[in-house]
């Protein structure tokens, strides 16, 4: 196998090969990469057999370091069923091109085991292998479609209470209004901004209009809660989580959650709430933690890797 960097020509054939990957995303399509491309050098590597693309890597690099691009959630190998020998051949030829380019280290993000389209974890016996490092584990939680966990009386109480108050619970395309919601919870909880600006957000909803959606709750006096769904073929994930005051009161999120759990049920496999964690990973918290499971949703985990090359 034969590696090289990414070229900006390159960018028709990567979508292309990613759109039919099992474990590829709309996050690895170069629409969503490249949209802070100021802000990351990109590093991403096409693996080839006889000229013909077999892998891609996300990749972006930083001060002699080589990283599972920084600007996404996740990441690792993608690839059409490569076999457990090919991608661990597919990747000790990254190595062995990264190492030669003057990296000395990779650190890995793997692809959470409920987005591929069937099994692919070759990449975690390649790790095992290279004796990698895990160096962060961030938990998730996940609704599977057909063995959901047993939901709470408090959740069930809660949408009803929301379905009593008659809020509307629908796509919107008032994005200025939720990032405002969001961006006041998010400093007065949790001391923090959202990943993306508003811009960007807006951005990326018209790129992907299919997998980006904005769901809220609100009544005559405006938004209570909504959530920023990122939708793939497999998962159905809140990227973003916002209830204002109003909405605690009305069992807003409740309701809403509700009623997006039901209407993916019918189009994915799986339902998945994001992580629950501070300090990389080292802090759970665990009355957010609660409040997921108690929709019937349980423990995923999203890794990270360091690898010496």
């Amino acid at each position: 196998m034969q590696v090289r960097r990414y070229r900006a020509e390159d960018a028709s054939a990567w979508n292309a090969f990613n759109a039919q990957a099992v474990n590829g995303h709309f996050l690895f399509d170069r629409g969503f990469m490249d949209y802070h491309a100021d802000r990351f050098e990109d590093a991403s590597l096409i693996v080839e057999d006889e000229a013909v693309p077999v892998a891609v890597l996300p990749l972006n690099s930083t001060e002699g370091e080589v990283w599972s691009h920084q600007g996404l959630s996740f990441g690792g190998l993608v690839h059409q069923g490569l076999g457990t020998g090919a991608v661990m051949e597919a990747l000790d030829a990254c190595a062995a091109h990264l190492r030669a380019e003057g990296a000395a280290t990779l650190n890995y993000k793997v692809l959470p085991w409920i987005y591929p389209s069937l099994p692919a974890q070759g990449d975690l016996y390649w790790l095992f292998r290279r004796d990698a490092v895990l160096v962060r584990r961030d938990v998730s939680a996940a609704i599977d479609y057909r063995a959901r966990g047993r939901v709470s009386g408090r959740r069930d109480r809660g949408a009803r209470k929301a379905q009593r108050a008659g809020l509307a619970l629908q796509r919107s395309t008032d994005w200025a209004g939720f990032w405002r919601l969001l961006e006041g919870v998010l400093a007065e909880r949790h001391g923090a901004a959202p990943v993306h600006s508003l811009g960007e957000i807006e951005l990326l909803a018209g790129r992907f209009p299919d997998q980006i959606a904005l769901c809220v709750a609100a009544d005559a006096g405006g938004l209570q809660a909504g959530v920023v769904m990122f939708r793939s073929a497999q998962v159905a994930h809140a990227q973003y989580i916002a209830v204002g005051e109003a909405g605690r009161e009305t069992g807003a999120l409740d309701g809403l959650f509700d009623h997006l759990i039901r209407l993916y049920a019918t189009t994915h496999r799986y339902f998945d709430f994001g992580i629950s964690n501070t300090d990389q990973g080292r802090v759970l918290n665990e009355g957010l933690m609660r409040q997921k499971e108690e929709f019937g949703a349980s423990a995923v985990v999203h890794d990270l890797y360091r690898v010496a090359l």
